[in-house]
């Protein structure tokens, strides 16, 4: 399974990633997956409907069912169509803002083993305090999907 890569310019307020972001396609029983590679601190829910990012946490969502509009890369990225079976794989400091969903969009989102997240909106007063946590995030030691030969350690490397 290879995943498709998109990369995104830091636009001022919301950073992103020199690192680029994963989409997969067509993957079954993703949380377990994401536990079993030993992306952790899971949840289950949706995906806020405003422009945000961690900077202290790399993050994988997996769609477990639904489908949405996702805006990737801040007010001018990308739109994802993404639905059940999708996962996105997300680099620090990736904007991320859902624009659109199912009534049924359940989404399952994890981080690296060690990470915890904090929520941060793109205000350019906190990109210099940002972009410090972004570059102390360590690489994970695993892909969430394909755990330790998977793409995202070569693409990350």
């Amino acid at each position: 399974m290879t995943p498709e890569t998109h990369q995104f310019a830091d636009d001022g307020a919301i950073p992103n990633s020199p690192l680029p972001v994963l989409v997969y396609h067509g993957v079954a029983d993703c949380e377990a997956l994401f536990a079993q590679h030993g992306w952790g601190g899971s949840w289950r829910s949706g995906i806020f409907d405003f422009h945000h990012f961690h900077s202290t946490a790399h993050e994988v969502l997996g769609i477990l069912s639904g489908r949405a509009t996702v805006l990737l890369g801040g007010p001018a990225g990308e739109r994802f169509e993404v639905s059940a079976g999708d996962v996105l794989v997300l680099p620090a400091g990736t904007g991320h803002r859902r624009m659109d969903s199912s009534p049924d969009l359940l989404v399952a989102g994890a981080y690296p083993r060690g990470q915890h997240w904090d929520l941060r909106r793109g205000d350019p007063a906190e990109h210099d305090e940002v972009l410090a946590n972004i570059a102390g995030v360590a690489l994970p030691d695993t892909d969430p999907v394909l755990g330790a030969s998977g793409p995202l350690i070569a693409l990350w490397a």
